[in-house]
């Protein structure tokens, strides 16, 4: 009896494709839409809360914020108006809001060309019961970092550097 394997939609962008694939593909379009930015958007793979996007690959300008870059994801995943999400960066960094996707681009890109973005909702970060560190350190070796500072108005974590730097999508 075979073992069920996950289905490849569900297994993480890098590992459906080799990375020449991945090169190859991030070249054409960077040649064809000079632009644009290629930004894969993936689900945190213990996230319960959320749902799955309809699609992973993002082609966005390169002059939106991160701020319109959320409220896109947000329209896709149709979330309520209290519902709270976080994007990271390479699975750890939370990105600055006033960034243009350029920025992001320029100071995150991986080798392959693409930007790697994994949103989660705010539970699985802590918010049911337990803190993040105070020091700021890693909630674990396989869970993104953040920090302990909060948004005033939804309660929901920020980023140590203010609120520039926030990533509550509620406010």
């Amino acid at each position: 009896m075979q073992t069920p394997q996950k289905s490849p939609s569900l297994r993480p962008f890098k590992q459906r494709k080799s990375l020449a694939t991945r090169r190859e593909e991030v070249a054409g379009i960077r040649v064809k839409f000079p632009g644009k930015i290629p930004v894969i958007v993936e689900r945190y793979p213990r996230e319960k809360f959320l749902p799955r996007l309809d699609k992973t690959k993002f082609l966005v300008p390169q002059e939106l914020t991160m701020t319109q870059f959320l409220s896109i994801i947000r329209s896709r995943m149709v979330l309520g108006a209290t519902e709270a999400f976080y994007l990271l960066v390479n699975n750890k960094s939370l990105g600055s809001m006033n960034v243009t996707m350029a920025e992001i681009y320029r100071d995150y890109k991986d080798e392959d060309g693409f930007v790697y973005m994994t949103y989660a909702s705010q539970e699985m970060f802590g918010c049911l019961g337990s803190a993040a560190p105070e020091d700021g350190s890693s909630l674990g070796e396989d869970r993104p970092a953040i920090l302990s500072s909060r948004c005033p108005v939804t309660n929901a974590f920020t980023s140590a550097g203010g609120m520039d730097s926030f990533l509550c999508v509620q406010c």
